[in-house]
């Protein structure tokens, strides 16, 4: 039994092949002839359970299992799955690495982000008046730097409740944020990306930058098409903002990126950034706003455009409320704060409320070069000549007689100029909606024929020429062949004839047969040349009824020309602009842009003429506009069909002119130049004046000539043409031997 356990374990040794030992009577025969070593046999190796690998190294051998026959079916979709796993993990891992390397790439990229703070394309254009008050804003206006550490913190937390309440704990991407946006965009009935975009504030700066790309007019079409594909929304330019936002993420603090937006987000109004949006609409600081102000502010940026208080204040308003309340949610405001703001919601300064200046302002950044104007570069500062409270005035008249005067549901238009006698222009109204901007200009752009308010200047030539406000000329009918037409034969607006009447009530009386005469008389030419010195640039009519005011004209052209009359006989060219200043110089760019210009004609010619002009207000046609305690002179105008109305006229301050009539020339219905526009330009003036000691005009009444007593009309006929005709016969010759025929 001893032997036998031995011999198993022996046995057993052999077959392990390890601690073999010589056997007894191998000992025994050692000194014996040696014999050959048996073979050992041949072993089948031992199998060995498969093994795999795992994430993490060589995987534990395990047994193989036994399947059944669920096994054998489930075979296939844990084959699939392996392999799906197999593959996912390194395409995990190659994603990873790209996407490490695109953020790296973009981090390497980033400038310092000071250099990011001012994101405009274009520059800013800011207006002031006469006095050096702001009245309005063009362009990209930057009001300057402000940071998260210096803004108002009402403003920092409005906007953080507002836009990203999780701002300070995520990476640059809100999977939740995104997540809810898209669940709330399905609920709504739209595309995932569609509406709500859950996009961080960092990914809104993000986009804010272009993802980095700059504008470069070599690439895009536009400006506008470069803003365009910055604002794509599609799923891998999503993708391109969020490697874009993590590498902001890496290479700036939390404040940093903050700051970046504040001062890059567009606010409505054309105020980019915070601190040019709290000075647009409060007049303030950014660093100073109140809660309601920073509720105001912060809801803008949801839309900039349609939110804008200058837009709708009570719209604006009731965003702001919500954002007061997200505040409070957050922890930002208690009750008692959020319902004081509520209660006290934020208002527009005056200049704000102002708006964009209005017609004026649009015809200042037409009359400016674009590189200085509406496509500027730089931020620009431009004095004006406006007087806020003579555009105020003016503003009020227009409303006045068209809510007292004119029947309700008339579409006829109107327009006023209100210049000095340098044509310094203080005010203008270029339309019934007094505050309009962006809009057609009827003051500046509007063509119009003058009618009779062209006369002053028939006249002004006669004078110049030697003639006497007391010289007579017969009103009679009168007739001229006018090669290729025939006989043109004028008629007065009262179809009635006067007889032999005086230059003076002519004009008075606004005559037109007295007016073409006088006209042929001194010449069609020297009477285009006194009009057209005085201002009047568009083509002037060649034929007769020149004299008549058959060119047009624009309402400014004719109000600087008035302004030339009443400074003594000088050429004006009508401005709006003082000086032209680029923000941080202290020299001008550019200075006044009009002014007076050259000798029109005599001072005593344009005296006699004023003189002759007061008659207009004080006995004849422009009754209407007469100014209480005031002397004023001026000539109304109406054109064939009454397709326009006129009134143009001036004090010793102030010059002023009414235009009157349809877009379409339409004809008035019962109105003439002496009728409702001369109502505009006498409660125009009326309110201009107010406060101001009444000056006599600069005219001068002409020495009296001995004239005989004039014959009844039909007498003279009898008589053939009578003195009236002699006299019209002896001047007539002497200015053909002055002029020729």
């Amino acid at each position: 039994m001893t032997q036998g356990r031995n011999s198993g374990r022996n046995s057993g040794r052999g077959t392990s092949g390890r601690g073999r030992g010589p056997l007894v009577a191998e000992k025994r025969q050692a000194g014996g002839p040696k014999r050959k070593p048996a073979k050992a046999p041949r072993r089948k190796p031992a199998t060995r359970a498969k093994t795999g690998w795992s994430l993490f190294g060589r995987r534990k051998a395990r047994a193989p299992r036994k399947r059944g026959v669920l096994g054998w079916l489930l075979m296939p979709f844990q084959i699939v799955l392996r392999a799906v796993w197999a593959v996912s993990w390194r395409m995990g891992v190659l994603v990873g690495l790209f996407l490490a390397g695109a953020v790296a790439y973009h981090y390497s990229k980033l400038p310092e982000y000071q250099a990011l703070l001012d994101g405009r394309n274009q520059g800013s254009v800011t207006l002031l008046d006469r006095a050096g008050k702001t009245f309005a804003w063009r362009g990209d206006q930057f009001g300057g730097v402000v940071t998260a550490d210096t803004v108002s913190p009402h403003l920092k937390n409005a906007i953080v409740a507002t836009e990203d309440k999780r701002f300070y704990r995520h990476f640059g991407v809100s999977p939740r944020g995104i997540a809810g946006a898209v669940r709330i965009n399905l609920s709504e009935g739209r595309g995932p990306l569609s509406g709500h975009g859950g996009s961080t504030i960092t990914q809104q700066t993000a986009k804010l930058m272009c993802l980095g790309v700059q504008f470069d007019p070599t690439m895009w079409e536009s400006e506008a098409a470069y803003e365009s594909d910055c604002r794509q929304s599609s799923l891998w330019r999503k993708a391109k903002e969020a490697i874009f936002s993590m590498a902001m993420e890496a290479k700036y603090s939390k404040n940093e990126i903050l700051s970046i937006y504040m001062n890059r987000a567009y606010m409505g109004g054309g105020a980019y950034g915070a601190e040019a949006a709290a000075q647009r609409f409060f007049g303030k600081s950014a660093n100073q706003v109140n809660p309601p102000e920073a509720a105001m502010l912060a809801g803008l940026l949801t839309a900039p455009s349609t939110l804008a208080p200058t837009s709708n204040i009570e719209r604006s308003r009731n965003r702001a409320a919500t954002v007061l309340r997200l505040m409070e949610e957050q922890g930002y405001l208690t009750e008692q704060e959020r319902q004081r703001a509520a209660a006290n919601p934020a208002e527009l300064s005056e200049a704000a409320a102002a708006r964009a200046g209005g017609y004026f302002a649009d015809w200042i950044m037409d009359t400016v070069p674009g590189f200085l104007g509406d496509q500027t570069t730089e931020d620009v500062v431009i004095r004006t000549t406006l007087d806020q409270r003579l555009q105020q005035a003016a503003e009020d008249a227009v409303n006045y007689v068209f809510e007292n005067k004119v029947r309700e549901g008339s579409k006829a238009q109107a327009a006023v100029v209100v210049m000095s006698a340098d044509g310094a222009v203080r005010a203008m109204v270029g339309g019934r909606k007094v505050r309009a901007s962006g809009v057609f200009n009827r003051a500046t752009q509007a063509k119009r024929q003058t009618g009779s308010a062209f006369k002053p200047f028939v006249y002004a030539a006669a004078l110049e020429l030697g003639y006497s406000p007391y010289d007579r000329v017969l009103d009679a009918e009168y007739c001229l062949d006018i090669p290729g037409s025939g006989p043109w034969c004028p008629q007065n607006y009262t179809r009635k004839h006067y007889g032999e009447i005086t230059l003076t009530r002519a004009l008075r009386d606004s005559l037109n047969v007295p007016a073409v005469k006088v006209s042929e008389a001194v010449g069609r030419d020297n009477v285009r040349h006194v009009a057209g010195e005085f201002g009047i640039e568009s083509d002037l009519a060649d034929g007769p009824s020149l004299a008549l005011g058959a060119s047009e004209s624009t309402l400014l052209e004719m109000t600087g020309a008035y302004a030339g009359i009443l400074n003594g006989g000088s050429s004006v060219t009508p401005y709006g602009v003082d000086a032209l200043t680029l923000v941080g110089d202290s020299e001008p760019l550019m200075g006044a842009s009009g002014g007076m210009g050259e000798r029109v004609i005599r001072p005593a010619a344009a005296q006699e003429l004023i003189w002759m002009m007061e008659k207009v207000i004080a006995e004849g046609t422009g009754r209407r506009a007469q100014i209480p305690g005031w002397q004023a002179a001026g000539k109304s105008g109406t054109t064939s069909a009454a397709k326009d109305a006129w009134f143009v006229g001036f004090t010793a301050d102030y010059v002023a002119g009414v235009w009157m009539g349809y877009d379409d020339n339409t004809p008035l219905t019962g109105v003439t130049g002496g009728g409702l526009p001369a109502d505009i330009w006498r409660e125009t003036m009326v309110r201009v004046h107010e406060g101001l000691e009444p000056q006599p005009l600069p005219m001068k009444a002409p020495e009296p000539i001995a004239v005989p007593e004039p014959q009844p009309q039909q007498q003279r006929r009898n008589n053939g043409g009578g003195l009236g005709r002699e006299i019209e016969r002896t001047l007539n010759g002497v200015l053909r031997d002055i002029f020729g025929n």
